[in-house]
């Protein structure tokens, strides 16, 4: 479903907004004019295809991608106080 609204009235019902951006786009105009455009995150990374390593191993199949980090190497040096 996609949602309309003026500056004013998304200044003013930002909530309302968020809420419409759950079901589809918010169109947001200035003049009559669309100039923005509010998604939902999910909405958002489908149509980027950007995903946080967060997202990717929190889904079911995770336990089948081979993910190996780099081990960090931390070297210690005493401060200097001069």
């Amino acid at each position: 479903m996609r949602t309309t609204m003026s500056s004013r009235e998304f200044n003013q019902d930002t909530s309302r907004a968020k809420r419409a951006a759950k079901t589809g786009p918010v169109f947001i105009t200035d003049r009559g004019q669309p100039q923005h455009v509010l998604l939902s995150i999910e909405e958002y990374r489908r149509l980027t295809g950007r995903r946080r390593i967060t997202d990717v191993l929190a889904m079911p199949a995770a336990d089948s991608i081979a993910f190996e980090p780099p081990k960090a190497s931390i070297v210690s040096r005493p401060a200097n106080l001069d």
